[in-house]
């Protein structure tokens, strides 16, 4: 019982690992789509990124890599 609650809490913790390398995004980030312009538009920094999807990184110029 131990080794299967060790197992899923490595799990769990690798999960988290992955989702944060699979996305860019801060908690801050709206991205709302402008289809007349072709763009979308972040409402909380203002940022603008062109394109058909929802942007997957943080354009905010003001954010340190």
């Amino acid at each position: 019982m131990p080794l299967l609650l060790l197992l899923l809490l490595a799990a769990v913790f690798g999960y988290f690992l992955w989702r944060r390398s699979a996305t860019g995004l801060t908690r801050n980030c709206r991205w709302r789509q402008q289809r007349t312009k072709g763009q979308w538009h972040c409402s909380h920094c203002g940022a603008v990124a062109p394109g058909g999807k929802a942007p997957r990184i943080c354009r905010n110029p003001q954010r340190k890599p």
